[in-house]
């Protein structure tokens, strides 16, 4: 009884250090997904800037992190790098709507509404790469988001077929950068299990839209 008591032990062990080994190796491949750029001037045109939901507040105005993706959408938009925003967040409620004010920011900001399509099933980063593919039908994107958010992102859409460069979109110091760094480390991990292993579908699919 004790030796099976020991074996199990012994099993367990080496079940945690191939779980730690794991999740270390999924950082570091999916940080191997390093295009993306500050620099406007060394991105290449492409048809579509993908623009994350990154949270709103309680009055439905952008978070800081929100408020610096879509103006560097926009960015994207005046110097010709894209021709349409695709705005993918969550609106998982008739309370909560972050595509919305994404939508309202950049058309105040001189973007024509008809050049901005929204993704209302952003929930995950997943899912708005898988809809981004299967829904819109996109095979070329620049992805505006901030560096930390960034490899994942490229690593997801680019595993599932849309070849996607970066734009970072850090434009001030955030007071969550510490508490998204913990959480990311995680989500790589969850990235890397869903791309490789589960390949889920999103929350939510539906009938195919066009960008254009």
């Amino acid at each position: 009884m004790t030796q099976n008591k020991y074996k199990w032990y012994i099993g367990c062990f080496f079940c945690l250090l191939f779980g730690i080994g794991l999740l270390f190796r999924s950082q570091t491949y999916i940080n191997s997904f390093p295009n993306f750029s500050d620099n406007l001037n060394e991105l290449h045109p492409q048809p579509v800037a993908l623009v994350f939901g990154g949270g709103v507040k309680k009055d439905g105005t952008l978070s800081n992190a929100l408020e610096d993706r879509v103006i560097k959408s926009i960015e994207l938009y005046k110097a010709g790098k894209v021709s349409k925003l695709l705005m993918t967040g969550d609106n998982g409620s008739r309370h909560y709507d972050e595509v919305t004010p994404m939508k309202a920011y950049a058309i105040d900001a001189g973007v024509p509404a008809e050049d901005i399509v929204l993704d209302y099933a952003g929930f995950r980063t997943y899912d708005s790469c898988y809809r981004a593919r299967d829904i819109f039908g996109l095979t070329d994107v620049i992805a505006v988001s901030q560096a930390f958010h960034l490899p994942r992102i490229l690593y997801i859409c680019n595993t599932l077929g849309i070849y996607t460069t970066g734009y970072i979109a850090d434009r001030r110091k955030y007071v969550a950068k510490n508490t998204w760094a913990i959480r990311e480390f995680l989500a790589k991990f969850k990235a890397w299990y869903q791309v490789e292993l589960t390949k889920p579908f999103p929350k939510y699919l539906g009938k195919k839209e066009s960008v254009f």
